[in-house]
């Protein structure tokens, strides 16, 4: 048997060519975007966990994605914040949300005060601010911009210049003073969010209640970081489940429609050789049985090779777009294998149960 399907497989090698590549760009789809959205969500969770903080407070009804709020509240939660037991440095910053060209979150940063969460940052070219136009950008958007110390850059319809090129793994991948971001976007004196550094973060539970004890701050979003580390996932991610759904039912019915397709015109092509094994005796579940395996084969080669592509397409978008690090993970490696499989079996079923019901007197009567 296993030599009469390779037969029946190499005799339309065209026919099969495609069923198997059809599939790959099934199994292709599903984790290069499953792969794309681990990886920036993997990317933010951790660039947030390189800033250094313990707690991080947010206003009122924020959203824990950087970038939705604004700067609704006003910078002096920092000070009061500040003159809490066990905090030693509070740091405001202003996220603001670019959608030209790359969407990204800008970060809006008192310089002193972020760089005391973690330590100075890791400068590869020039220095810290030197005017109030000017912007550090990190190595993996100078990469993929081509940017340096001196290249000029328009960021919300002003010229900014490169003052500096840092170690990516810090929160944003380019930070303004946060006075010149406040001006631009008219939040003169506001915050987005507050990084607060501690002296132990096994303190961060006890801090965590204290700042919510504050009056006038019980409202407010106040985090553990490793708490707010532990919300970033896909599946808090805002829509993430439904477009996955979409895209793996988008895949499913590419394989199911191909198969379908293949194994129905590979049936009907072949009835005379159906008649004769069923004139020898081969029963319903053997001609069936025969199909199945045969779509299992494609099936399987067509996985394989859309592994093969997802790893080489991933690749070749993190060579091109230095921000975007698409992440495959081995348990997706085999739902999308088993999506493949199973709606390829589907799309086979109509086909083989089709073969096992022919009579052999008119099948071997078929011209």
């Amino acid at each position: 048997m296993n030599r009469m399907i390779i037969a029946n497989l190499v005799h339309r090698p065209i026919r099969s060519l495609i069923s198997v590549i059809a599939i790959a760009v099934e199994v292709t789809l599903i984790l290069v975007i499953v792969g794309l959205s681990m990886g920036m969500m993997n990317d933010a969770k951790q660039r947030q966990k390189g800033i250094g903080a313990d707690v991080i407070v947010q206003p009122p009804g924020s959203s824990f994605l950087a970038g939705i709020t604004g700067a609704p509240v006003s910078i002096k939660v920092a000070d009061v914040v500040a003159k809490l037991p066990h905090v030693t440095v509070v740091s405001p910053v202003i996220w603001q949300l670019n959608t030209t060209g790359n969407v990204e979150v800008i970060y809006g940063i008192d310089l002193k005060s972020f760089e005391a969460l973690a330590g100075p940052f890791n400068y590869l070219e020039g220095g810290p601010f030197t005017g109030p136009d000017t912007v550090i950008v990190d190595d993996w958007f100078a990469a993929g911009n081509k940017v340096g110390v001196g290249s000029k850059l328009t960021m919300f319809n002003h010229e900014v210049t490169v003052c500096a090129v840092v170690e990516h793994g810090r929160g944003a991948r380019r930070f303004l003073p946060i006075k010149t971001l406040q001006d631009w976007i008219g939040a003169q004196g506001k915050a987005s969010v507050f990084y607060v550094k501690l002296d132990d973060a096994k303190n961060a539970r006890l801090v965590v209640d204290e700042i919510k004890s504050v009056p006038g701050m019980q409202q407010y979003s106040v985090r553990s970081m490793e708490e707010y580390l532990s919300m970033m996932t896909p599946e808090n991610l805002p829509g993430f489940k439904p477009f996955l759904k979409v895209v793996i039912g988008v895949a499913m019915v590419i394989g199911f429609i191909v198969i379908f397709q293949a194994m129905y015109a590979a049936v009907m092509e072949r009835t005379r050789e159906i008649g004769i094994l069923k004139s020898m005796g081969a029963s319903k579940f053997y001609i069936v049985n025969t199909v199945l395996r045969e779509t299992f084969l494609l099936a399987v080669a067509g996985t394989a090779l859309g592994v093969g592509i997802s790893f080489g397409v991933s690749r070749a978008i993190a060579a091109r777009i230095a921000t975007l690090r698409p992440i495959i993970e081995g348990n997706w490696i085999g739902y999308a294998a088993a999506i493949a499989i199973v709606g390829a079996l589907i799309g086979a079923l109509y086909p083989a149960f089709k073969a096992a019901q022919k009579d052999p007197i008119d099948a071997l009567a078929y011209e």
